[in-house]
């Protein structure tokens, strides 16, 4: 059942940097299709809330550099339903920008604040999900996030402990904790009290604007005097003049990790953060060694656990290789140990400072 007062705001202004050299700075991994289903992790991240969402109340808030990238892929949306930041200051400023240009539009507004890189393979359960938090939200100030029935100790995502439940459900969040070590993670698991944290958020339009005023004074002084200008042709320039001025710091961090009124939706929907090569590793099919091919043709001897990632069209022939990363894009071949993710960024970083953009 859709709502005409249900609104939904993906994020999709990252670079994607532990994907790289598939991710690129001037194409990040939102725009790209990782399974080859003919739809960029954007695209269907976008088809999958139309599903519940009316098209037009779908906001796309991403990184001014990718206009053009949100309207070829995404031609049914209009200009002001593409948010463009002048400048990357992480989630909070971006979801209240969002917030306060929501609310211009419709002082009612429940939303439902997406990453642009997840993916759901039980996506009739996730929907109806969605679709009963936007209404719990709808009836109180409450901040609700999504957690995930975690089926491994993972140290790739934070985690939210649950208090007291509330209704059907729902229950009060206890503590969030960032990226554990894997000892921790063990015993969160175990405990049965701990959910991943999606990073994924539902509220009414007012709610979230309140606990960000309150919480982030910082970056309500930037953004809130604006309010008469949300909606309309001077939006623009405001935001031009006001964003890149606004505190680098995560809704997580500033918000939902300091806030009295935050809740958790519990659910078990296929869900993954596709944020590392792991991650896609994870999620592909595998030959009886353990090695995943993706996109090229591979023949493989005396080698297990290895993603290997080539230009369609190409051939990779690997021999004595375990739990290792091969990927090649345009003019960078990368090869390391595939778990150690962290170096990646440090990959990128040094190829930017020794040999400048174009590798990056």
């Amino acid at each position: 059942m859709r709502c005409n007062d249900n609104y939904c705001v993906i994020m999709g202004g990252g670079i994607g940097s532990r994907f790289w050299p598939f991710s690129r700075k001037t194409q990040p991994k939102q725009f790209l299709d990782f399974f080859g289903t003919g739809r960029s992790l954007l695209q269907q991240t976008f088809d999958r809330f139309n599903k519940i969402i009316p098209a037009e109340n779908i906001l796309i808030v991403t990184n001014a550099m990718y206009a053009d990238l949100v309207k070829e892929q995404l031609p049914e949306l209009n200009p002001d339903q593409i948010l463009l930041e002048p400048a990357r200051r992480n989630t909070a400023p971006c979801i209240a920008w969002a917030s306060y240009h929501i609310r211009a539009i419709n002082p009612n507004a429940n939303i439902v604040v997406a990453p642009s890189d997840h993916l759901i393979l039980k996506e009739d359960e996730f929907l109806g999900a969605i679709e009963k938090g936007l209404d719990f939200v709808s009836k109180s100030d409450k901040l609700l996030t999504l957690g995930i029935k975690p089926n491994r100790p993972e140290t790739g995502y934070g985690y939210i402990q649950i208090a007291e439940p509330e209704g059907t459900n729902f229950f009060k969040v206890k503590t969030f904790t960032e990226k554990p070590e894997l000892e921790l993670a063990k015993v969160f698991v175990e405990s049965g009290e701990f959910y991943w944290n999606s990073g994924l958020f539902m509220w009414n339009v007012n709610s979230i604007i309140k606990a960000s005023e309150t919480l982030l004074p910082e970056l309500a002084a930037k953004l809130a005097p604006g309010k008469d200008v949300y909606g309309t042709k001077e939006e623009s320039a405001f935001i031009e003049e006001n964003f890149p001025a606004c505190p680098n710091v995560s809704i997580d961090f500033g918000v939902m990790e300091k806030a009295d009124n935050v809740y958790v939706s519990l659910g078990d929907f296929g869900w993954s953060d596709l944020g590392t090569w792991s991650s896609l590793y994870d999620l592909s099919p595998k030959d009886t060694e353990g090695n995943v091919t993706l996109k090229c043709e591979s023949l493989i001897y005396d080698s297990k656990d290895n993603i290997v990632v080539l230009p369609q069209g190409k051939l990779a022939v690997i021999e004595g290789l375990e739990g290792f990363l091969v990927a090649e894009s345009d003019n960078v071949l990368l090869i390391c140990k595939k778990d150690e993710e962290q170096a990646i960024r440090k990959y990128v970083n040094d190829a930017q400072m020794q040999l400048g953009e174009d590798y990056i």
